[in-house]
């Protein structure tokens, strides 16, 4: 099998194609054929050591693909099943991997297996965001940071679907217009507007319910002070840097605010709360009723580019490793 693999962390260079005999699955695992596998800014962290991982590692945590050979004990799934994953680190880089069974998932036959991979880690998380975290309704607006992002599509496809109104900051004229087809019913260029003013021009001064903040160091501030009295803000990813410490206080000063930093594990830790979302939202996808940007795809090869690119922030949509 060839894997990717990281000796050492470090920059994208750190990046390495290899051969390694193909694993054997064992009690309750999986063995897949890969199709392909899913690029997200958390592979960046475990390359970087931001996320630390016992070196050396085969790097991405999401794919999708079919079943060879089952383990002992596994009913989940059967040769031949056409399955995806995700949050399962060591299983996305390569063409060969063991998948523990009960974190198998099956893709409907509607739904091709790139868009399976290009639809787990990044659909499941804008699925528990808009569900769950912040059960979002008519009446609510929600501002999206990065709303041309990958999980920011599908988010914001989820939110204008529950009638929210979507306000998405974007880099671009080009993000812009891709907020809009995915239903945002504001768009802020934050390179060329003052985020804060904006959306208090469009709230004419409420501010909104819950901010999803994606980009973490650079929205932040902003994003606690467009909020509404009660606000929710949800940091559930740090693309431009950790949030420096911050003054429980600052909630209390700016209208009794709540503040969580959600992860999607804790949102799938059981199998039986995984399939219900998984199931949910690939018929979603099966249906039409949520459209799946895929970005671009790479040979396993140029995983390193793949990386040069996601953190270069150029990016929309959804980058995949194809076998």
């Amino acid at each position: 099998m060839r894997a990717i693999i990281v000796d050492q962390p470090g920059g994208p260079q750190a990046l390495t194609l290899v051969n390694r005999p193909t694993p054997e699955p064992g009690p309750g695992e999986v063995l897949v054929d890969v199709a392909t596998g899913g690029v997200n800014f958390i592979d960046v962290y475990h390359r970087t050591g931001a996320y630390p991982m016992p070196t050396p590692f085969v790097v991405g945590s999401e794919g999708a693909g079919t079943v060879r050979a089952l383990g002992e004990d596994v009913s989940e799934v059967s040769v031949g099943d056409r399955v995806a994953w995700a949050m399962c680190p060591g299983t996305g880089y390569t063409d060969e991997t063991v998948v523990p069974a009960d974190r198998l998932v099956l893709v409907p036959a509607e739904v091709d297996l790139e868009t399976a991979a290009a639809v787990m880690l990044q659909g499941l998380t804008a699925h528990y965001l808009a569900r769950t975290t912040f059960p979002a309704a008519p009446g609510h607006t929600a501002l999206v940071t990065a709303a041309a992002g990958g999980v920011g599509l599908l988010l914001t496809q989820l939110l204008a679907q529950a009638g929210v109104h979507v306000i998405g900051t974007v880099g671009s004229s080009e993000k812009a217009a891709l907020a809009r087809e995915a239903g945002a019913a504001d768009v802020v260029l934050y390179r060329e507007e003052d985020l804060v003013d904006r959306v208090r021009e469009i709230t004419d001064g409420g501010g909104v319910e819950v901010v999803y903040d994606g980009v973490g160091k650079d929205t932040f501030e902003a994003g606690i002070e467009v909020l509404a009295r009660r606000g929710m803000m949800v940091l559930f990813g740090a693309a431009s840097g950790p949030v420096p410490p911050v003054d429980p206080q600052l909630l209390n000063r700016s209208g009794s605010l709540f503040l969580t930093r959600p992860t999607l594990a804790d949102y799938v830790a059981d199998r039986a709360e995984l399939t219900a979302r998984a199931d949910d939202l690939l018929h979603l996808v099966a249906r039409g009723d949520l459209d799946v940007r895929i970005s671009r795809r790479y040979p396993l090869a140029q995983a390193e580019q793949a990386h040069r690119d996601l953190e270069a922030g150029g990016t929309t949509g959804k980058l995949l490793l194809v076998t």
